[in-house]
């Protein structure tokens, strides 16, 4: 069985364009250098699963057509990966039930927190959470299999997942080196990579590349990336298997390791 992954934004966190900036990148007329905020689409078995809903996802759903959504993996609470979840009301309300989500119990306690209205009676957003067990493992989510992993990002637990050779790793700061093993097989990798040079958050390219080596990918793919150089221009940074993503680009995967 095979798997498609679709990228609905690929920027960093304040999205490109920037908001009153000026740079070549946020006044370039290349579609490939206009980027949402991070999240994409797994179409897999017949469910159609999101992963992260930042503040674009409104905007992501009318551009890329989206009219069905079956449930929500999150990575973390960063506020460019969750700022959308308030969109999910359409969703309940054509359920006429709770959307679900599967989620680290620290990032649900965090919801809990933030979006208290979800969990007080008669709110028309309605999450049905599913929790997982631990930093790592593997769980069943609406039927499809799903690997995860854990990692940091400035202090804050982030979760990577996987589904057959897929893997999507987004956010990664600090991590343990038993992360290899859980991606091991992984054939097609999505990695989060700011900028060609180190910043306090985020993988360089160079980082990026020495783990993609790591983990053995066939092809790697950029994400969460910022305005500071075109989107041909990054690309040629890189090594001809690591490659920056777009928004609206599709990959296809195998849902067997």
């Amino acid at each position: 069985m095979r798997g498609i992954f679709q990228f609905l934004g690929t920027s960093a966190s304040a999205g490109v364009p920037v908001i009153g900036c000026k740079c070549a990148v946020c006044t370039s007329d290349k579609s490939e250098n206009k980027r949402f905020r991070p999240s994409g689409l797994l179409q897999i078995g017949g469910k159609s699963l999101l992963i992260d809903i930042g503040p674009d996802f409104r905007s992501q759903a009318l551009a890329f057509q989206i009219d069905q959504i079956d449930g929500l993996l999150l990575t973390h609470t960063h506020y460019d990966h969750i700022a959308g979840i308030d969109e999910l009301r359409i969703f309940n309300i054509r359920k006429k039930g709770p959307f679900p989500c599967l989620l680290s119990k620290e990032s649900f306690e965090e919801l809990q927190k933030r979006y208290y209205y979800f969990f007080h009676e008669g709110n028309s957003t309605k999450l049905d959470c599913q929790i997982l067990e631990g930093d790592v493992g593997e769980t069943q989510f609406l039927g499809v299999p799903i690997k995860y992993c854990s990692f940091s990002q400035g202090g804050m637990k982030v979760n990577g997942f996987r589904l057959g050779d897929f893997a999507y790793i987004s956010d990664i700061q600090n991590f343990n080196d038993s992360i290899f093993d859980s991606l091991e097989g992984v054939r097609t990798l999505v990695l989060s990579s700011l900028r060609p040079e180190p910043s306090a958050f985020h993988f360089s390219f160079d980082q990026a590349v020495s783990f993609s080596k790591r983990v053995g990918a066939n092809e790697t793919w950029i994400t969460h990336v910022g305005h500071f150089f075109a989107h041909d221009d990054l690309n040629a940074l890189l090594p001809k298997e690591v490659r920056v993503a777009y928004d609206g680009l599709k990959l296809e995967f195998s849902c067997t390791n």
